[in-house]
């Protein structure tokens, strides 16, 4: 049986778009003789569609477009993931679900059992699981047809909450083992983290192996907001070998045999490195965010340090050198070689730029305030005008020329709060705000691996806000090598005061670090949107309160 999988960038609601790629690559299935087409979860709508889901209307959009599409499954049938009406008298009112469509017809619809509701996922918002478990016959054959979640009843404890490997109480393909299938295809919406194509590929392994069956896994690509789907979809045979892959962050069309028994002589695909990874996933974060929402432009305040710098080169390879407007904003603290660096990334990278000083700006600022501010230091507050200024600038060229400002802000700063609301904190979207300032370091030498790109002063350099005469990071911040491992073990590892300093951590640091995450909260409910690319990032994955009064 000849299978395609279509790994395809998806739009939420846009089901026209949608749809007309779907029955593209129908026709191309066609063409190429293919008994059967292959879409991922919830293809049709986009996701994660959220509260979309609770409009009548979009539903409807859903059931019209499966209907359009049916029509062209004539001599090829297809997997199609969309959600599917609950009619019975109790539970929510949908599924989520994969249609089996063919004949021109919906021939079957196999719905989720396993709804995730951790981490970015909140599906049983939304959804009532399933508790009627059916196979699809085709062609001779019997398919145990599961949607993402439910191959992972069994997880690795690392990423499971509280550590249970048991989260569920079902296992859905126990069930359709009863049924004696001879395939399983798996279909998903599975978002990037840099370590999530080692996890998921070990439980797609651990399936194959269990229930000595071939697996067809197929995943989306591109990116929504803040999730970035990086594809990935693959064959793994009835041994655990994978036998076919499809590249990461790209669209892909490839037929494949599920029970050709000469595929043992395919090799495995090179894993990326976790740099390579990650700036792919940020390059198609960017990318999407712009090209989804009919953006073409994007401006940022280029420092002359490194958070700036990197999110200059990921903006100039998604967006084109052209689209992209650095603005240097130098006050009286700012040195002559973070402007000379600032321009020699501009010229490296061929992008345009213009100079704005803004120490007219804060001079009269302060003059306003003088009254206010007599008898007192020269302190927080000043610092935070410098900042403001600056946002005040970026938003004003935003608002005249159509730009959408980056926000250059990295995730130890938006961990402990170093960065000021309206100031540094402003724009549309927070490009490297899921990376560690050490992180920040390593891509920046990614980067550079060929040639000289980010300047290497940029790089070696003290970090420093320049906000008051010879500032430094380190003068409010512990080094950055020691903040981000504690950082780590709390945020992605969810550790415990005590849990971090037995790992050697002096317990008043811990202490202070932890303090300044948790009451840091409200800035980062303000903060723009994160592109995701590690297990456990700000935004819609982790869901804290403002008001508490509770240190681990």
């Amino acid at each position: 049986m000849k299978i395609a999988w279509a790994q395809l960038n998806f739009h939420i609601g846009n089901f026209d778009a949608n749809a007309n790629k779907i029955i593209e690559q129908i026709q191309l299935a066609k063409s190429s003789s293919a008994d059967l087409i292959v879409f991922p979860e919830l293809s049709l709508c986009g996701y994660p569609p959220l509260d979309f889901l609770e409009s009548n209307h979009f539903i409807e959009e859903c059931i019209k477009s499966i209907a359009l599409i049916a029509i062209h499954c004539d001599g090829i049938a297809a997997i199609i993931g969309a959600p599917a009406i609950n009619k019975n008298e109790t539970g929510k009112r949908l599924y989520n679900a994969a249609y089996f469509i063919e004949n021109k017809r919906v021939a079957k619809i196999i719905k989720k059992t396993l709804l995730p509701n951790y981490d970015v996922f909140d599906e049983y918002r939304y959804f009532e699981p399933n508790n009627i478990f059916e196979i699809i016959e085709f062609k001779g054959h019997k398919i145990a047809l599961t949607i993402c979640e439910d191959l992972w009843d069994e997880q690795d404890e690392t990423f499971t909450p509280l550590n249970h490997a048991k989260m569920y109480t079902i296992s859905p393909m126990q069930e359709l083992m009863k049924l004696h299938p001879d395939c399983i295809i798996n279909i998903a919406a599975s978002p990037f983290s840099f370590i999530q194509n080692q996890t998921r590929i070990k439980v797609l392994q651990r399936n194959a192996v269990k229930y000595n069956l071939p697996l067809l896994y197929v995943n989306h690509c591109g990116a929504q907001t803040e999730l970035v789907f990086d594809g990935g979809s693959t064959l793994i045979n009835k041994n655990g070998k994978v036998i076919a892959a499809a590249p990461f962050f790209k669209e892909d069309f490839k037929i494949v045999d599920l029970f050709d028994n000469s595929i043992d002589a395919f090799s495995a695909p090179i894993n990326p490195s976790k740099n390579e990874l990650i700036y792919n996933a940020l390059i198609c974060g960017i990318r999407d965010y712009f090209e989804k929402q009919n953006f073409t432009k994007a401006i940022l305040g280029l420092s002359g340090g490194i958070d700036s710098a990197l999110t200059l080169a990921l903006a100039a390879d998604a967006l084109g050198k052209d689209n992209v407007m650095a603005v240097l904003l130098p006050s009286g603290f700012s040195s002559n070689h973070s402007i000379n660096d600032a321009i020699a990334l501009v010229n490296n990278l061929g992008c345009k730029h213009q100079i704005l000083p803004i120490e007219d700006n804060f001079q009269s600022v302060l003059n306003t305030l003088a009254p206010s501010f007599e008898g007192t230091n020269f302190g927080l507050a000043e610092e935070n005008i410098q900042a403001r200024l600056r946002g005040v600038l970026l938003m004003a060229m935003s608002n005249k020329f159509g730009y959408i400002l980056l926000n250059t802000s990295n995730k130890s700063e938006m961990a402990v709060g170093y960065g000021t609301l309206y100031g540094d904190m402003c724009g549309g979207l927070a490009v490297i705000g899921d990376v560690y300032k050490t992180e920040v370091y390593q891509l920046c030498q990614y980067i550079n691996k060929d040639k000289e790109i980010i300047p290497l002063n940029t790089i070696t350099k003290a970090p420093s806000a320049e906000l008051r005469p010879n500032q430094k990071d380190s003068d409010s911040l512990p080094e950055y090598d020691i903040l981000d491992k504690v950082l780590f073990q709390y945020i992605e590892n969810k550790q415990s005061v005590e849990e971090i300093c037995a790992l050697g951590y002096d317990q008043s640091l811990v202490k202070r670090i932890i303090n300044l995450v948790n009451k840091n909260e409200y800035k980062r409910k303000q903060a723009a949107p994160v592109i995701r690319v590690s297990p456990k990032a700000f935004g819609m994955g982790r869901r804290m309160p403002i008001v508490a009064n509770y240190t681990c």
